[in-house]
């Protein structure tokens, strides 16, 4: 019985430290970028976003917006005090629902992380997270042209903690939170895929999540809902899945439905959204992950 336990860990202590040295180097250059883009350029970014106002674009202002969301290194917390400041200064729901879509789906930091799992999934997680953002935009547009669809009235713009004169100093700390804030999930991701591999049966989960397209996708987008707590965490699990047999729309659809149900994004959205658009919010990410999931594994 020790033997046998004995082997079992040295197998899993093997392969967690190939997958860590696979994954380790994207994790860190993304928690640098992400802390740069923090501190140096959250400010310019967000300028950006308030000057669109000054200029006439109509329905295509949510397309710089989606973009900005993306860029943007705020979690969603954060993001909504922002968007309330935006609001009051007379930005337009629709441009902000494009910003803040986007903004929960993906983040520079997230966007390097996912380089870690191939270039073609890199680009699907970039292009889906980007058009989400625009047709939630396009969708309040329409829909809800002559009312208000959010209220901020619960946020107020958070003070932040890049405060420290010494700018070297101020990017040190930002580093050391976003490794305490992402460190443990990267590590529980890493283990978790470890035990995936080891006693999940690959065929049985490629006939689940490959074989079967469009089952294997709206699986995958409900799936999404309660595993998803860190998005650096899901890097090693998508990676282990996608290996097994995963398609790649279901992986579109998980890392769309992941982030926008992660429980601390859908607290604060729903305090800006109410119960009736909450709903709407919810539907709206599941369709457009299974939608998504559907066309990617028609096409590739």
């Amino acid at each position: 019985m020790i033997d046998v336990l004995n082997r079992e860990f040295i197998y899993l202590w093997y392969y967690f430290t190939v997958m860590l040295e696979q994954i380790a180097p994207y994790w860190t250059f993304g928690i640098v970028i992400g802390s740069m883009i923090s501190v140096f350029g959250k400010e310019k970014i967000h300028k950006l976003l308030v000057a669109m106002q000054n200029k006439k674009l109509g329905a295509f202002g949510v397309v710089p917006a989606s973009l900005l969301g993306i860029a943007s290194p705020l979690c969603m917390y954060g993001t909504i005090p922002i968007a309330a400041s935006f609001s009051q200064k007379g930005m337009r729901d629709d441009w902000l629902a494009a910003f803040m879509m986007s903004s929960i789906l993906l983040n520079p930091q997230l966007l390097i992380y996912s380089a870690a799992l191939g270039r073609t999934v890199l680009i699907i997680r970039f292009v889906s997270c980007f058009i989400c953002g625009i047709v939630a935009g396009l969708c309040i547009r329409f829909f809800y042209r002559d009312k208000g669809f959010f209220d901020f009235s619960s946020f107020a713009e958070p003070i932040s903690q890049d405060t420290d004169p010494n700018m070297l100093l101020r990017l040190l700390k930002n580093i050391f939170r976003n490794i305490k804030a992402t460190g443990v999930y990267f590590l529980l991701g890493i283990v978790l895929s470890v035990m995936f591999q080891r006693y999940v049966p690959a065929d049985a989960f490629a006939s689940l999540f490959g074989n079967q397209r469009g089952f294997g996708v709206l699986m995958a987008a409900t799936i999404g809902v309660p595993l998803y707590v860190c998005g650096g965490g899901t890097i090693p699990l998508l990676m282990e899945w996608l290996q097994s047999g995963m398609s790649i729309g279901a992986a579109a659809a998980f890392m769309i439905t992941g982030p926008a149900t992660k429980i601390t994004n859908l607290g604060a959205v729903k305090i800006v959204l109410g119960i009736r658009r909450f709903v709407l919010y919810l539907l709206y990410t599941v369709t457009f992950a299974f939608i998504t999931g559907l066309l990617i594994d028609l096409w590739i």
